[in-house]
């Protein structure tokens, strides 16, 4: 009865789920290690790195480039008005390099580049002249020109003012020029190749215009001549 009784106590006992004592902790559940995203991390970390040593290293990057050191006029080239200066390489700006220069005095300013300015690519272009044609620069006071002229515009240029009439050999023998005496033009449908925007060239005067116009080279001299002694006035044409 007794070695029953002690089985069946035992038999209990071991029947019993065994309870945590006070204290201890239940055993936590392995980790899923993921090495793919560990190693992506590192990658990121690493082309980030990368990226910016470039781009401390393309800052310092300088190379030589053209930059004018007097007023271009439209339809001139830069002659022997530039100098080299290093600026920061920008793979978005076409420079062009001062080894260039050579090919870019060939070239012609399709508008007015002021002095000071680093030359780009896009400024200079192929003479468009026709042959037998000239441009001619002008700078006119208010009142000389129209307020609303701009660039493609035909436009007659008269002589304005006390001025004599030059003798055929000013004119030259067979020159289609005027010297604007009893209304007649200078020049006659004149194109309109450049006009100064508005704040352009702060050394000039507020009240003057620089405007430039494609003519005959038969009538250039006795624009020019007119033009130097302020003289001009230009005139808006149909047509326009």
């Amino acid at each position: 009865m007794k070695i029953q009784e002690r089985t069946g106590a035992g038999s209990n006992r071991s029947a019993a789920p065994a309870q945590p004592t006070m204290g201890e902790r239940l055993p936590a559940p392995p980790r899923e290690r993921k090495p793919a995203l560990a190693a992506l991390a590192v990658l990121l970390i690493l082309v980030g790195a990368l990226g910016a040593t470039m781009l401390v290293l393309r800052a310092g990057e300088r190379i030589e480039v053209v930059k004018v050191t007097g007023d271009i006029q439209a339809g001139q080239s830069v002659g022997n008005h530039v100098e080299s200066v290093l600026v920061a390489d920008d793979t978005g700006i076409n420079y062009v390099k001062w080894s260039q220069v050579k090919q870019l005095k060939e070239l012609k300013a399709k508008s007015t580049i002021y002095k000071g300015t680093l030359v780009i690519g896009e400024m200079f272009g192929s003479s468009s002249l026709p042959a037998g044609q000239a441009i001619v620069g002008l700078s006119l006071k208010e009142g000389q020109y129209p307020l609303n002229i701009k660039s493609g515009d035909r436009v007659d240029a008269y002589q304005v003012g006390n001025s004599s009439t030059p003798s055929d050999d000013e004119t030259g023998a067979g020159s289609t020029g005027s010297t604007g005496s009893g209304g007649t033009p200078i020049v006659s449908g004149a194109r309109v190749n450049y006009v100064q925007p508005t704040g352009g060239d702060s050394t000039i005067s507020s009240t003057n215009q620089r405007i430039t116009v494609i003519v005959d080279d038969a009538d250039a001299a006795a624009l020019t001549r007119a033009a130097a002694a302020n003289q001009v006035a230009l005139v808006l044409v149909r047509g326009n």
